[in-house]
C-alpha cells in the first residue's frame, strides 16, 4: 500500500513513518521541515520511502503526491493552542486551507485518516464520547473541529480524536503536559502546576502510530467513523501525574491558584468505540514515565546567554 503522510517529520510522523515502513508499506512524506530533517533521516535508506520538502498548499506538487495514494494520513497542522495563538494566520492556512487542498486532490477510493484532537470538545462536564457536542474554545480547537467536519463530509474517511500525547519521539516536544512535567521535575527539580484537579486523558506517541495500520487493516469496520483514541486507564488529573512523578523523582512541587488552559480540558473520555474495533493501547503511564525520565536525563538545552 502507498501511504502519503502529510507532516511526516513531526512529533507523531517521525514515529509513524518508520513503523509503516517496517510493515512493508511504501511511504511518501510531505513536510516543510520547520523543525529540521533530523527526525526522518533514518528513513531515507528505506527503498519504500520518498519525500517532498514543501507544504500541502503547493497544489501542482500536491496533486502529483496524491495521484496514486492508497491512503493518506493527514498530520500537517499547526498544533496546540499556544502555537495557534502565536501564528493565527498560519494556523488557519495550514489547518483549514491545507486540509481542504488535500481532500480536493485525493481519489474517491483513497482512504483518508484525519488526525484530530480532544480539544474539539472544549469545556465538558463528565465523560466524553464521540456523540458529545463539540464546543472548541481556542483557535486550535476551532480549526481542528472545522477540519474534522471537512474530512467527515467525504466518504471513505476516518477522524481520530486523540488524547493528549506524551512520550519520546525523534522530534521531541516539551510543550506537551506530561513531557513538560517530567522535564521540569528532572532537570529543574521544581514544578509549578495550576488547575491541579483538572482531568486529562493521555496516549503515548507510539500508540498514536500503532492505531494507523490497525485501522487500515480493519477499514471496512472503521470507515466513515469518528473515533476517540486512547484508553480509560489513562484518564488522570494533573495532580495524579505529579504524584506519580514524585514516586520516581525528588523535586519541589507547588500548586498555584492562578493560570488556566485555554482549551478548558477537564474531563474523562470513553474509548469504547475504538476498543470495539479491536484496538488497545500498549504503553501505560508507568512505562511512559520511566521512558521520559531515562531519555530526558540526556537532553541538554543550551542557553547561549548563560555562563554556566
Amino acid at each position: 500500500m502507498k501511504i502519503v503522510v502529510t507532516g511526516g517529520a513531526g512529533y507523531v510522523g517521525s514515529v509513524l513513518v518508520p513503523h509503516l515502513l517496517s510493515l512493508g508499506h511504501r511511504v511518501h512524506v510531505i513536510d516543510t521541515l520547520k523543525f529540521g530533517v533530523e527526525p526522518i533521516l533514518g528513513s531515507f535508506i528505506h527503498p519504500g520511502f520518498s519525500f517532498r520538502h514543501g507544504n500541502v498548499l503547493e497544489i501542482p506538487a500536491l496533486a502529483r503526491d496524491l495521484a496514486d495514494a492508497d491512503a493518506v494520513v493527514h498530520l500537517a497542522a499547526v498544533v496546540g493552542y499556544p502555537a495557534c495563538k502565536k501564528w493565527p494566520d498560519e494556523a488557519r492556512r495550514t489547518n483549514l486551507d491545507g486540509t481542504r487542498a488535500v481532500l480536493d486532490h485525493i481519489r474517491p477510493e483513497t482512504r483518508f485518516i484525519n488526525f484530530s484532537t480532544g480539544s474539539n470538545y472544549g469545556e465538558v462536564m463528565g465523560v466524553c464520547d464521540e456523540e458529545t457536542p463539540l464546543n472548541p474554545l481556542s483557535l486550535y480547537g476551532e480549526t481542528k473541529t472545522a477540519a474534522e467536519h471537512m474530512a467527515m463530509s467525504r466518504p471513505n474517511s476516518v477522524a481520530l480524536r486523540f488524547a493528549t500525547a506524551f512520550g519520546l519521539s525523534p522530534r521531541l516536544r516539551l510543550d506537551l503536559m506530561i513531557n513538560d512535567f517530567a522535564y521540569q521535575a528532572l532537570v529543574n527539580r521544581y514544578l509549578l502546576v495550576y488547575e491541579r484537579h483538572f482531568r486529562r486523558t493521555f496516549i503515548h506517541v507510539h500508540d498514536m502510530a500503532r492505531v494507523v495500520p490497525h485501522l487500515l487493516d480493519n477499514w471496512e469496520a472503521a470507515r466513515d467513523k469518528v473515533l476517540n483514541v486512547g484508553h480509560e486507564s489513562m484518564n488522570y488529573t494533573k495532580e495524579d501525574i505529579t504524584q506519580l512523578l514524585q514516586k520516581k523523582l525528588n523535586f519541589h512541587l507547588y500548586f498555584a491558584d492562578v493560570g488556566s488552559d485555554e482549551d478548558k480540558r477537564d474531563y474523562a473520555v470513553s474509548y469504547a468505540r475504538i476498543r470495539g474495533l479491536g484496538f488497545h493501547t500498549a504503553v501505560g503511564i508507568d512505562r511512559g514515565l520511566d521512558e521520559l525520565i531515562a531519555g530526558l536525563s540526556h537532553v541538554r538545552i543550551h542557553n547561549p546567554y548563560s555562563n554556566v
